[in-house]
């Protein structure tokens, strides 16, 4: 795969950059600091311990959803698919532009022999889907809480026209199939760049076809359910570990939000977006900012030690010789 021009990675620097310092300072400014070291500092052992097991689960979760769609052309065994997706997050959290994605795209495809235009459509498919899903969640719950973050409103609708814009694509790419390969044919470009265009756009059309078998988009529905529900209880315990009260809506809600915010560009661990989302989203319902930080702080400090270990545990098993895929089937 291409890497990003220097121009193109020096423009998501700028602008990730600034975000980030405008985000960190709206969301920082008159922040009582003794406050927030008091409330970190009294964080329950238990607490931050079963937090981190249900992180841990929800990797484990995302990689069994993730191995779903897989399965349309080979069985990926669990753990390897576990490996790669724990090595991804890693990437996600300390590479910019998301390229967590293209990591554990790599791993698939040289441990199975999968195409990586497969591999990597079934990866940016699952993005798809859980935007869809943050859009229901934050549309769902902001019509049951009585006070609404306004941006949180309208960020909602632009991310709605996208992600139906995301199952349509889903939807139809694969039924216009004749319709790509003509167009491609049509362009003025060399045979080769042609053929290997060909390749990828044959693998890419395959991994969007994982979705179109009915067992196989009901096992991913129900475990992106499961995924949700896992996060959002990883907020509410995350906030009790260290004495706050957070809602399973309120969660959901802030679940949401920090999952459309990762959308925008970022620095490496969403540093700026995550904190601007916690303010936004928590002070409306009676936290004050240094709750709000003080548990975002948390949030990321635990989210870093879990996708950090797992993740490095995946690219040391990235070593192992390969197993060869077995045959596509129903998965168990």
């Amino acid at each position: 795969m291409e890497k990003p021009a220097p121009r193109s990675r020096g423009v998501y620097w700028v602008a990730s950059l600034a975000l980030a310092g405008v985000l960190l300072y709206y969301s920082l400014r008159g922040i009582e600091w003794p406050r927030v070291w008091d409330v970190v500092r009294g964080a329950r052992p238990w607490g931050v311990a079963l937090v981190l097991a249900v992180m841990s689960l929800a990797i484990f979760t995302r990689a069994a959803r993730w191995r779903i769609l897989l399965s349309a052309k080979a069985r990926v065994p669990l753990p390897q698919a576990f490996w790669a997706t724990s090595a991804g997050y890693l990437g996600n959290n300390v590479l910019p532009a998301r390229a967590g994605e293209v990591v554990r795209t790599v791993m698939i495809s040289s441990k199975s022999g999968m195409s990586k235009a497969f591999v990597l459509t079934t990866a940016l498919s699952e993005r798809v889907a859980d935007a869809i899903a943050l859009i229901t969640i934050s549309a769902t719950v902001l019509l049951l809480l009585p006070a609404r973050p306004g941006w949180i409103a309208e960020a909602s609708k632009p991310f709605a026209i996208l992600g139906f814009c995301g199952v349509a694509g889903i939807a139809m790419a694969p039924v216009l199939e004749s319709f790509w390969f003509r167009v491609l044919g049509r362009l003025p470009i060399p045979a080769g760049l042609r053929k290997n265009a060909e390749h990828a756009l044959r693998h890419g059309l395959q991994g969007i076809r994982s979705f179109h078998d009915r067992g196989r988009l009901f096992r991913f529905l129900a475990l992106t359910a499961v995924i949700w529900c896992l996060d959002a209880a990883t907020t509410v315990l995350g906030a009790r570990a260290i004495g706050l009260s957070i809602g399973p809506a309120l969660a959901f809600l802030l679940v949401a939000g920090l999952g459309l915010g990762s959308a925008l560009p970022s620095t490496p661990g969403y540093v700026g977006i995550y904190q601007f989302v916690a303010v936004s989203v928590l002070t409306p319902f009676g936290f004050s900012r240094a709750d709000a930080i003080a548990y975002i702080l948390l949030f990321q400090a635990l989210n870093y030690v879990v996708v950090g270990s797992w993740g490095l545990l995946g690219l040391a098993q990235q070593r192992r010789p390969a197993l060869s895929p077995a045959p596509a089937g129903p998965v168990a």
